[in-house]
């Protein structure tokens, strides 16, 4: 499974249920990745999304503790078990998780490829994913070019889990 995530510099990724910050580039390389895949996320973060909606063309899996949440064009999960039991449906390379900050701490155990966008810059922040640059079970594959959103820097990486040896 992936995980794709944008980041700061403390690997923050959110406040106040909102992103720190909007880069078009960065939502244009999220839609590439993720465009015909599987989407999973929890109920905050698709509150957060226009009109709530799930994300169109992308088959969308909520993950949500209440019992009687139900979401129109969407599959609603409970629990991690029940979660990974529909993702057996699908090709583990296909599916993303997107958020938030709860879902990504369950679900990276489960994950070989983090898509990481990592901005630099240092932004107040309530939410944060835990910092691959620090757990050697990780390392960084690939990157790109430094990119500038007006006067922030930022690239993309993708780190997989180290095979064990």
């Amino acid at each position: 499974m992936n995980i794709i995530v944008a980041v700061d510099n403390n690997w923050a990724i959110g406040y106040k249920n909102e992103l720190l910050i909007r880069i078009p580039n960065d939502h244009k390389h999220f839609r590439e990745e993720t465009i015909g895949k599987v989407v999973v996320l929890g109920r905050k973060t698709l509150e957060t999304f226009p009109q709530g909606q799930p994300l169109k063309k992308r088959t969308n899996i909520i993950l949500s503790r209440d019992p009687d949440y139900q979401v129109k064009d969407a599959t609603v999960v409970h629990s991690v078990e029940e979660l990974l039991a529909e993702l057996k449906k699908y090709n583990d390379e296909d599916v993303y998780i997107i958020g938030g900050d709860s879902v990504y701490k369950q679900l990276l155990p489960y994950c070989n490829v983090a898509h990481v966008t990592k901005i630099d810059h240092e932004y107040q922040a309530d939410s944060y994913f835990p910092n691959l640059d620090e757990d050697e079970e990780w390392e960084i594959t690939a990157d790109s070019e430094e990119q500038t959103y007006f006067d922030i820097a930022y690239q993309f990486l993708k780190y997989e889990r180290r095979k064990k040896s």
